[in-house]
């Protein structure tokens, strides 16, 4: 039986601490290792249950494809099941598109949680990884709703316990497109292979530096000068920056009090604090009853 007919969900984003290129597999997927951290910059999804199997999204702007990865999960999770529900799914988007932050991924995330309960399906956790995995790498970090270390292609997720933690998190006005990035030839290659281990053993180093590096930041920054335009601001003012995922956020350590921005951002950017989340407003929900 299901929880109710609306529903009104959160999906919030992530920053990865570090990202490391490992190496490439034969169909030409990149291997990856990062912690990823939730925060408290989220999309809110307000879905509704149908009983005549229409699937829809009605508020589709110019940033977001038709055919987008919320509709793409609502799909693949009714014809896994083989339910006769349908659902109509609005977005408060607050997550900048094109950021890395992970915001398509985690409302597809949310979107297979939310649907698993409005169609009283009762699927536990592992049957709905798979099709998350189907849907985009970052898909089962969201499902999983920790804070972890991610290897492979974004499979195999390490919960990590992680102290709380404010961020300075500002995206250019540029989006970059996650295929341009990865086929860049100026993607980095790491050497480190234990993440877990050597994040946990140097997750700061004597100059207070954070663990790791971005890999993927060199080849963003050829693909976008505004990379490079946001990180300088944020080491101006406080001393560190890296880009989150494959871009074009950046984001910078700053202290626990932090409440704003110490200076009004350039024309187009957009950026706040962020906190860091213990753990996903939806973890859990795959595991109890409808």
């Amino acid at each position: 039986m299901a929880l109710r007919s609306i529903i009104d969900v959160a999906a919030p984003a992530k920053l990865n601490l570090f990202l490391h290129v490992v190496g490439r597999r034969t169909d030409g997927y990149h291997l990856l290792q990062s912690v990823m951290v939730l925060i408290d910059w989220a999309d809110v999804l307000h879905v509704e249950r149908r009983d005549d199997g229409r699937l829809a999204r009605h508020d589709l702007g110019p940033a977001l494809p038709a055919d987008d990865l919320c509709l793409r999960a609502a799909r693949a999770l009714r014809a896994a099941s083989g339910t006769s529900l349908g659902a109509d799914i609005s977005i408060e988007k607050r997550v900048p598109w094109g950021a890395g932050m992970g915001g398509g991924s985690s409302d597809a995330a949310s979107t297979l949680l939310a649907l698993n309960r409005l169609w009283g399906l009762g699927w536990p956790l592992e049957k709905l990884l798979p099709l998350g995995l189907a849907l985009g790498a970052d898909v089962p970090f969201f499902l999983r709703g920790r804070n972890a270390a991610v290897e492979g292609i974004g499979e195999r997720i390490t919960p990590i316990e992680a102290a709380p933690r404010t961020f300075a998190v500002v995206k250019p006005a540029d989006g970059i497109e996650t295929r341009a990035v990865f086929t860049s030839p100026l993607v980095g290659r790491s050497q480190e292979a234990a993440i877990v281990e050597g994040f946990t053993a140097r997750q700061f180093d004597d100059s207070g530096r954070e663990y790791g590096r971005n890999d993927l930041q060199r080849a963003a920054e050829a693909l976008s000068s505004d990379v490079a335009a946001v990180s300088s601001w944020l080491e101006e003012r406080y001393g560190n920056s890296r880009m989150t995922g494959s871009g074009s956020a950046v984001f910078a350590r700053t202290s626990l009090e932090s409440t704003g921005l110490p200076d009004e951002l350039p024309a187009g950017w957009t950026g706040r604090i962020c906190r860091s989340l213990a753990a996903h407003p939806l973890l859990g929900w795959a595991d109890e009853p409808a």
